[in-house]
C-alpha cells in the first residue's frame, strides 16, 4: 500500500534527524535531496527556516464521520506540531459546498450551507484526540469561507485566468469523465483553484494530502506564486487500504474504521485487519518502531488494534475492548463489559429475527440481515441463528442477550 519509504525518497539523514515528519510519506515535491535551496529541498527549509512552518491541512465536511483513512494526514500535522511548528487545520465550509472531484466518475451532489455545518461540528470533536489543542501557537483552526465568500467576481476571473481548460481536463476524473461523453460543470474547475486559494490565504509552506490531491496541491503552489509568495512544498501520503485488503477504506464500501466508533467495535474491526497490511497500518497509524514489532501474525493484529483504541478512548477502554472481544469471539464464558447497547423500545412484538437485526445498527437494512442470518453470520447469546423467520413475543426473551454479526459486529439488547 505505501508507495514509497522514506529511505526511497528522502536522503538518510533526512529520514533520521526527521523520522516522524518523513514516516510513511509517498511523495514530497519538489524533491532536490543535494540542493541546499530551501524552496527545493524541504529538509534544508525545516533547518534554515528562523520560524514554526505553517503546515496546512484541509477538511471538506461533506460527511459527519471521519475514519481512519482520513485520518493519517491529521497524524503527520501532529508530527508537525510535535517538531514545533504551527498546524493550520483548515475546515472546507466553503469549498464542502462543490465537493471535491478528485477521483469522482460523476458530479457530486452540492451540500447546502445547513448541510455543512451540521457535518462541521463533529470534524474538530474527532480529530481532538490526535491533535495539539493547548500548546500556544501549535494550531490554527480556520474555516476557509472567511476568504472564499468574500471573492468578488474580479477575483474569481483573476484564479479562472491561471490555469487553461487543457491542464483541468487532465486531471483524474475530469478526463475520464470528458473522455466518455459524461458532463463536467465549470464549477467543478473552481474546486481546486479554492483549494489552491486556501494556501494563499493562510500562507503555507507546506500542505498535507493523500496521493490523490497532487493536483490540488500543486495548484496551490502555482497560485502562490502568481500572488508573490514563496511556493508551498506537498507532501503527499498513501490511500489507506480498508479493512477487506483490497479496496480505499471507504464508509461506503463499508471496509472502514471510524474514529467515533465505539471502543469494542474499533478493536474487533483492527484485530482483523489482513496480515499483509498490518505493518502498512502500524507505520501510518502508530509511533511503534516497525522493527520490534511481534512476529506472530496474530499477536501483532492484536498489538495493532489494541493500539489504536487506546488512542481514541484510553487505556482501560482499549483493555475492557480486547476481554470482551475474547470473550465474544473465543467463547470464554466470562460476561462480556463494554458491549455496545441498543434499545428495544422502538420495536414492535412480536417480531422476527431479520427485523430486529435489521432494527440495530449492525445490518444497513431487513433485506441484508436475511441474507446474513441465512448465511450463518448471526448470533445471539453465542448460539447461531439461522431462520430469519424465528419470531419473539415479548423483549423480556432478548433483553440482556448480545447480539453479533459476522466476527466484527456486536450489540447488547437493552429495555
Amino acid at each position: 500500500m505505501t508507495q514509497a519509504n522514506p529511505s526511497s525518497s528522502v536522503a538518510p539523514l533526512e529520514s533520521a534527524r526527521f523520522e516522524s515528519i518523513y514516516r510513511g510519506m509517498s511523495e514530497v515535491f519538489p524533491h532536490q535531496p543535494d540542493s541546499a535551496d530551501p524552496e527545493q529541498n524541504l529538509t534544508q527549509r525545516l533547518l534554515q527556516c528562523d520560524r514554526p512552518l505553517r503546515v496546512k491541512l484541509g477538511i471538506d465536511p461533506t460527511g459527519a464521520e471521519i475514519h481512519l483513512g482520513h485520518s493519517i494526514p491529521v497524524r503527520k500535522l501532529r508530527a508537525f506540531q510535535d517538531a514545533g511548528h504551527t498546524a493550520v487545520l483548515i475546515i472546507g465550509d466553503f469549498t464542502a459546498r462543490i465537493g471535491d472531484p478528485t477521483g469522482k466518475s460523476e458530479v457530486r451532489r452540492q451540500l447546502t450551507a445547513a448541510d455543512v455545518r451540521a457535518n462541521a461540528e463533529t470534524y474538530l470533536e474527532q480529530v481532538r484526540p490526535i491533535l495539539d489543542f493547548d500548546t500556544p501557537g501549535r494550531l490554527e483552526v480556520r474555516y476557509n469561507s472567511e476568504w472564499l465568500s468574500s471573492l468578488d467576481l474580479g477575483k474569481v476571473l483573476e484564479l479562472l485566468s491561471t490555469m487553461t481548460v487543457g491542464q483541468m481536463l487532465a486531471k483524474e476524473g475530469f478526463s475520464e469523465r470528458y473522455g466518455k461523453g459524461d458532463p463536467v460543470f465549470l464549477h467543478e474547475f473552481l474546486y481546486p483553484l479554492m483549494q489552491g486559494y486556501d494556501s494563499v490565504a493562510v500562507q503555507s509552506d507546506v500542505e498535507l494530502g493523500g496521493t490523490d490531491q497532487k493536483f490540488n496541491i500543486a495548484v496551490g503552489r502555482d497560485l502562490q506564486r502568481h500572488f508573490g509568495l514563496p511556493p508551498q512544498f506537498g507532501l503527499l501520503l498513501p490511500l489507506l487500504l480498508g479493512t477487506d485488503g483490497s479496496q480505499k477504506m471507504s464508509k461506503s464500501l463499508g471496509n472502514y474504521v471510524g474514529l467515533r466508533e465505539d471502543p469494542l467495535s474499533m478493536y474487533s474491526k483492527l484485530e482483523k485487519v489482513p496480515d499483509r497490511l498490518i505493518r502498512d497500518y502500524f507505520e501510518l497509524l502508530t509511533p511503534f518502531d516497525l522493527e520490534t514489532l511481534p512476529a506472530d501474525p496474530r499477536d501483532r493484529q492484536k498489538l495493532l488494534a489494541l493500539e489504536v483504541t487506546r488512542q481514541f478512548h484510553g487505556d482501560a477502554a482499549a483493555q475492557q475492548a480486547q476481554q470482551a472481544a475474547i470473550s465474544l469471539v473465543q467463547g470464554t464464558g466470562e460476561p462480556a463489559a463494554g458491549v455496545p447497547e441498543f434499545s428495544l423500545a422502538g420495536i414492535n412484538f412480536p417480531a422476527k429475527l431479520f427485523y430486529l437485526v435489521g432494527a440495530t445498527p449492525l445490518c444497513a437494512s431487513s433485506s441484508e440481515a436475511r441474507r446474513q442470518i441465512q448465511g450463518g453470520a448471526v448470533r445471539l447469546d453465542g448460539e447461531k441463528v439461522t431462520d430469519p423467520n424465528q419470531e419473539f413475543s415479548r423483549p423480556d426473551e432478548l433483553i440482556g442477550k448480545v447480539l453479533q454479526v459476522g466476527k466484527k459486529r456486536f450489540a447488547r439488547l437493552t429495555s
